[in-house]
This record gives structure tokens, C-alpha cells and sequence, in this order.
């Protein structure tokens, strides 16, 4: 059943470097500092929520 939060878009360590263009120990060392969340599926894989790192992601300088 649906709610009102924000659903979760889970992507791997390896697709969200892309998107973000990031190295994947950029994003490994951001899961460890905990300034992002990893959900482990399985005994290896790690999921991340991309909506967690839009969020992280902002513009620097200007009048903002």
C-alpha cells in the first residue's frame, strides 16, 4: 500500500558514482563517514537511495 513519503530509488554503488559523477570509493567513503545510507541486499550487495544523494548534492557559491 502506497504512503505518502517519497518512494526509494535504490541504485548500486557503481550507478550512482556514474550519475554523480564520482569515483566508487567517493561513494564508499560517504556510507562510512554516514553521510549517506547503504542498504545491504544479500551478504554483498549494497543499495544506496538516490534520492539521499540528490539531496547531498548542492551548488557551491552564488547568492544561495
Amino acid at each position: 500500500m502506497p504512503t505518502n513519503k517519497t518512494q526509494r530509488r535504490l541504485v548500486s554503488i557503481a550507478v550512482a558514482a556514474e550519475e554523480y559523477d564520482v569515483c566508487t570509493r567517493t561513494i564508499r567513503r560517504w556510507l562510512a563517514d554516514g553521510r549517506i545510507t547503504g542498504y545491504r541486499v544479500g551478504p554483498r550487495l549494497i543499495k544506496l537511495d538516490a534520492n539521499e544523494l540528490d539531496v547531498i548534492m548542492r551548488p557551491i557559491g552564488g547568492d544561495s
